[in-house]
């Protein structure tokens, strides 16, 4: 956008009468009453999901039954089959025989989808075909870089530049036919729908009241909610070469797609100017021409939604299938600064709600949300006169911005729209406030061989690897003047069980009260850090953002729907490596290009496999989210030694009691039915005989994660062990801690013919089992060696029994030991709390265990 086309912007924009956009500011309560009033009848469950209930608003029975008759009418008259997207797609490749059209050939098109994709840079490639032979060899329909650039531009049909056509496409993705979602649900846990489920957008209670609204008018309408996401970026370590990518998907899409790169389930919508406008020296002026820029570039990108939003458009799924559809703004993803800019309020401040600036480290003054219609009737005295419409402007609690982006968007409110952020409001902000309080200088952690107090920047990544131990660390830290370490333990308690809690992929009505109940237990024990002369206040914004964290949850659901990592990861790919592909001139309009040329070999890609296997593959339906973590236990299909001696067990892998371990598991699988006495048991186990004394070793076991959503992920390595402590089910629900590793013994010949014995077993020493609730200062659970006669106890067991990994934290004392090493701690430390961070899938399996267990 140049400048003569932003000042036409501007003019046109202030010339344009405001359009007051539809109501959506009523009260939590008011939206809550009218949930309820609206809502359908449970249906049934299918009978493989017995335990989640789903309401569905396009079947509802209540008093509103003529309305919905009326909109499965509507529904039914535009429900009608239309060409699929790739039959829309082939029809514009001008040779319907060839499946690699333009490309003359299968090596012609593989060579293009390398070079574009894969390849070396485009001098290269031009270098690489100018060798003698080479095109004429692999008979190329192109000689150099410019030739296929010229094939991709004007042969391969491209993803529409402007927003709302963006926005059909993203809907009409074949990629996601089996996927979207196109009414909001309620999902329970328990047949009396007293426990509510959040997980993906539709499942929030936005998606629920604007449905409501839209019906009002529109009876039959699909909403298709927008989430932007937008982030200023660097590009180059040292020249300060920025760039401003705005982003786009919708909520239809579900979140576990969306989180995947490699889905194209994000577009890039544009790159904003970012100019300093160093020609601007008053600093007034300065910044609020840099607010009206932004504002003004916005308007424009997302006009389109204004006339979409209010009389629908007919899209058309990748199934062929129209439907009624209204593109409406519904969430911005963003840092504080961008949320700032975005809603126009003053740094410092809220951009949620109207709590004083001197107030955000209070937990318990009162807030409302920033009234949209008192800031829309300031926004519109511009046209009274200058003076009048700043005044307005202030009195309102905004920045004088003439005419934001969001003003003229139906069903917008922007307050309501800025989302939690995960990374820079909790890891980049509280989580590094919190190491700046913790961590004295040169205090060094093992895992950062150099300290990480100093680390010159420290990444989101880097302060989620130090919240896994960071607990542990200062459990038996001694405080100045003898001072009690309960506050300061209960405090990091609180805020560690918040940013692990807030990070849930599905929620519960029980969760989010668990979400409160931490974010208390740190404000009721913050004080010990101005007690420590470490802090004088507490009013950072990013701290009081954590009282919206539950109200949005259940607005817009969990916090992964919009999750400010996900641009991180979509500046490499759309900014960085776009950047690097230019000669740095013109530089955005080269990356628009390149961007342009990777999307439409992507999209050929696609194209082609659907030609030459005839077919759309098809996807399992999706299941309703849970609080569960279903993965799969795995092994080597070989084993790490293949014939190790007992003898070898006992002097390098510290098994002193195989033989004896296995003799009772012998015993005890004999005697499935009966319970044998310890002298009975330690009798028959002398008697028996080992027939062999090699057996084969594995030194790792992994879990996998399972596709449970039918979005079709591949299997991921979610946790794995290598011959250290584990988790373990002993049967009875009850878990303990143990250490070892796991055998494969051949020995089906010591067991009765009707008992097949399980082909890995494990062998472990025990520790004892949890107490009964962990300790009331960190939440941990403290255990010790399970001692029979001045010797450790152990056991055979299978290793299915295993659930996953644990960490065990050392109880250090004031002082650590020196001679201790993470070779031998596990012996030389007598007690351990069980590190309920490292991970998300043992916290929620210990936190729920604490809970169920009081």
């Amino acid at each position: 956008m140049d400048t003569q086309d932003l000042e036409d912007g501007l003019l046109q924009l202030e010339d344009e009468e405001p359009l007051t956009p539809l109501d959506d500011t009523s009260s939590d309560e008011e939206d809550a009453a009218e949930e309820y009033e609206w809502e359908p009848a449970v249906q049934e469950n299918d009978s493989d999901i017995p335990s989640i209930e789903l309401d569905d608003p396009m079947d509802n029975n209540d008093s509103n039954g003529a309305d919905r008759e009326s909109c499965q009418h509507a529904e039914c008259q535009i429900f009608e089959q239309d060409r699929d997207a790739n039959t829309t797609y082939g029809s514009s490749i001008s040779n319907a025989e060839n499946p690699y059209s333009p490309f003359s050939s299968r090596m012609d098109w593989e060579i293009a989808q390398w070079a574009k994709l894969r390849g070396p840079s485009s001098t290269a490639f031009s270098d690489l075909l100018s060798i003698r032979g080479v095109s004429e060899c692999l008979d190329l329909s192109y000689k150099n870089s410019r030739e296929l650039n010229v094939i991709i531009d004007k042969q391969l049909p491209g993803r529409p530049t402007f927003c709302r056509e963006q926005i059909i496409a993203l809907y009409g993705d074949l990629d996601f036919v089996d996927y979207l979602v196109f009414a909001p649900e309620c999902h329970y846990t328990d047949d009396d729908e007293t426990v509510q489920l959040y997980s993906d957008m539709h499942t929030g209670k936005w998606w629920w009241n604007t449905q409501k609204k839209l019906d009002k008018q529109q009876p039959g309408a699909t909403i298709v909610p927008v989430i932007i996401l937008t982030d200023k970026t660097q590009v180059t370590m040292f020249r300060n070469k920025t760039a401003y990518p705005i982003y786009l998907t919708i909520g239809n899409i579900p979140k576990d797609i969306c989180r995947k790169p490699s889905r194209h389930a994000h577009i890039l919508l544009t790159y904003l100017p970012t100019t300093h406008l160093e020609h601007i020296t008053n600093k007034a002026l300065h910044c609020r021409s840099v607010v009206n820029l932004y504002h003004a570039c916005m308007a424009r990108m997302l006009s389109p939604l204004e006339k979409a939003g209010f009389d629908s458009l007919a899209m058309c799924s990748g199934d062929g299938i129209l439907r009624h559809c209204h593109p409406l703004f519904a969430c911005f993803v963003g840092d504080y600064p961008e949320q700032v800019l975005a809603t126009a309020v003053k740094t410092t401040e809220c951009p949620k709600c109207d709590i004083p600036p001197d107030e955000l480290e209070s937990s318990t003054t009162p807030f409302e949300i920033w009234d949209l219609h008192a800031i829309l009737d300031a926004l519109a005295t511009i046209d009274v006169g200058d003076l009048k419409f700043v005044q307005a402007c202030r009195d309102a609690g905004i920045k004088p911005v003439i005419h934001p982006f969001w003003e003229r968007l139906p069903y917008a409110n922007i307050f309501q729209a800025v989302t939690p952020d995960i990374l820079h409001q909790l890891y980049q902000g509280l989580v590094k406030h919190l190491l700046g309080w913790l961590i004295p200088p040169n205090h060094h952690i093992r895992l950062f061989m150099k300290g990480i107090t100093g680390l010159s920047h420290i990444s989101g990544t880097e302060h989620a690897q130090i919240c896994c131990f960071l607990l542990g660390v200062i459990i038996d830290a001694q405080l100045p003047g003898n001072m009690s370490s309960t506050h300061l333990l209960r405090a990091v308690h609180g805020l560690l069980d918040f940013l692990y809690l807030a990070q849930y992929p599905c929620h519960s009505s029980e969760t989010l009260s668990l979400l409160d109940e931490a974010l208390v237990l740190f404000h009721n024990n913050k004080e010990i850090f101005i007690d420590l002369g470490i802090r004088n206040h507490f009013n950072l914004p990013k701290l009081h953002t954590t009282r919206h964290y539950v109200s949005m949850i259940r607005f817009f659901s969990t916090t992964d729907n919009y999750n400010t990592e996900y641009t991180e990861r979509l500046h490499i790919d759309l900014a960085k490596d776009a950047y690097r592909a230019t000669n740095r001139k013109d530089k955005f309009m080269q990356m628009t290009q390149w961007l342009e040329h990777k999307e439409k070999i992507v999209r050929h890609a696609k194209f082609i496999h659907w030609r030459l296997h005839n077919n759309v593959p098809h996807h399992p339906s999706p299941r309703p989210a849970s609080l569960s973590f279903d993965r799969t236990q795995t092994l080597a299909k070989h084993p790490s030694a293949k014939a190790v001696s007992f003898h070898t067990l006992i002097s390098d892998y510290g098994a002193t009691y195989f033989c004896k371990a296995l003799t009772h598991y012998i015993v005890q699988q004999n005697h499935l039915d009966e319970s044998l006495p310890r002298s009975c048991l330690k009798a028959l186990a002398a008697n028996v005989h080992l027939p062999f004394h090699l057996v084969a070793v594995y030194h790792k076991i992994k879990w996998l994660s399972v596709d449970t959503h039918g979005h079709g992920d591949p299997l991921a390595t979610v946790d794995s062990v290598h011959v250290m402590p584990l988790l373990i089910n002993n049967g009875t629900g009850q878990s303990v801690g143990v250490e070892g590793y796991w055998v494969e013994i051949d020995a089906q010949f010591l067991f009765p013919p009707m008992h097949q014995p399980p082909k890995h077993l494990t062998y472990v020493k025990w520790f004892k089992l949890f107490p009964s609730t962990p300790d009331s200062r960190h939440g941990m659970y403290k255990i010790t060696h399970l001692v029979c006669s001045g010797e450790r106890l152990a056991s055979i067991i299978p290793v299915s029994n295993i659930v996953h990994s644990i960490h065990l934290i050392p109880k250090f004392g004031p002082v650590a030991p020196h001679h201790w090493t993470s070779n031998n701690v596990l012996e030389e430390c007598d007690a351990f709390f069980v590190n309920c961070y490292i991970d998300r899938h043992s916290f929620v399996t210990l936190r729920w265990y604490s809970i169920t267990s009081q």
